[in-house]
């Protein structure tokens, strides 16, 4: 069976890798017929789609994680939206679900690709923030990563963002007896505050590891490291003996084009016994149903909260990412498309 819908998308494609900061220059915006569906198949009205930083490592052309972005093929993000038709016995036109296709109007997929989202919950672009990858990179790198246990000290980098803000509450929740958080803006630091945080300092104020020893005369367990350079320095400094990082992301460092110079004290972490550890989040998608159940229900009680920062329109995605890379997010960074 194949479907016979025609619609006209639109969709963002890299035309040139970056040398540095990625440049609007580097995107074109270009119209293209989805294909007809196949068996098994949905159509996907894409209605918000995630920018996020990993994805300015994929506009490079090395090794990594996850392949490069193809130039002058559409890109690929987290998004959500709803089905227009459906050649799956899996999926209904009407159903809301996440996908991978994003940076563009219209997607077609594999129904054993597209996840449902019950919109009881949370509204649909929750599935990109709280309730989707961000939420359960939070979840899975205190839970397992960090083995968190309580009355253990958390520091958060980058904490006003969409990973971090989540990952100092949750914190709190499971336990830990003080979380810190760094930002780098006074109103975003405000903003911890009121989400909970123990402590929280503005690292343009002064050396981040002057502040953090401020916030922590005793000492830190857990760094949840979403920086890296100067933030990861200070905290190995910081760190107890048996601490734990866990090395989500280095978004002072996706732009550079020579090796960073930090962290230099990396010894520490032969002396302290500290464990290192990268997190990503599709090694822990098993943990789906309990992190849905559990994170719902803080989010459903009030006892977890969320921001998004949202650009509407296709036309906006580029911008809504080199804003996000310089920090012009307040929680997760979304692009809205008509509803």
């Amino acid at each position: 069976m194949t479907s016979g819908t025609s619609v006209t998308s639109r969709e963002w494609q890299l035309i040139a890798r970056p040398h540095g900061a990625p440049r609007p220059g580097d995107f074109a915006l270009r119209e293209a017929a989805p294909p007809a569906l196949r068996d098994g198949q949905v159509l996907v009205r894409n209605l918000y789609l995630s920018v996020d930083p990993y994805m300015r490592r994929r506009m490079d052309d090395v090794p990594s994680y996850v392949p490069p972005f193809q130039l002058d093929q559409p890109m690929e993000g987290g998004a959500v939206g709803i089905v227009m038709e459906s050649a799956a016995d899996s999926l209904a036109a009407g159903d809301y679900v996440q996908h991978m296709l994003g940076w563009r109007e219209y997607a077609v997929l594999d129904a054993e690709n597209a996840t449902p989202v019950d919109r009881a919950l949370a509204p649909v672009s929750a599935y990109l923030g709280a309730l989707g990858v961000t939420g359960l990179t939070a979840y899975a790198g205190l839970l397992r990563t960090a083995a968190l246990k309580s009355g253990d000290v958390v520091f958060v980098s980058g904490a006003a963002g969409a990973v971090g803000s989540q990952v100092g509450q949750m914190a709190t929740l499971m336990g830990a007896s003080r979380v810190i958080g760094s930002a780098g803006a006074d109103d975003k630091v405000a903003l911890l505050r009121a989400y909970g945080f123990s402590d929280a300092f503005n690292y343009r104020d002064a050396p981040v590891v002057d502040q953090l020893r401020r916030a922590a005369p005793e000492g830190i367990d857990v760094y949840f490291d979403n920086v890296g350079g100067e933030h990861l320095e200070a905290a190995l400094d910081l760190l107890n003996p048996h601490g734990r990082v866990v090395l989500c992301g280095m978004i002072a460092q996706y732009n550079d084009v020579e090796p960073a110079a930090a962290p230099r004290n990396l010894i520490l972490a032969i002396n302290k016994r500290i464990r290192l550890q990268g997190l990503l989040a599709r090694d822990h998608t098993d943990l789906r149903p309990r992190f849905l159940s559990e994170v719902g229900g803080w989010i459903r009680d009030g006892k977890l909260r969320y921001q998004e920062t949202i650009a509407d329109g296709i036309e906006s995605a580029p911008q809504a990412f080199l804003d996000m890379l310089a920090g012009g997010n307040t929680g997760k960074m979304l692009v809205r498309l008509p509803g």
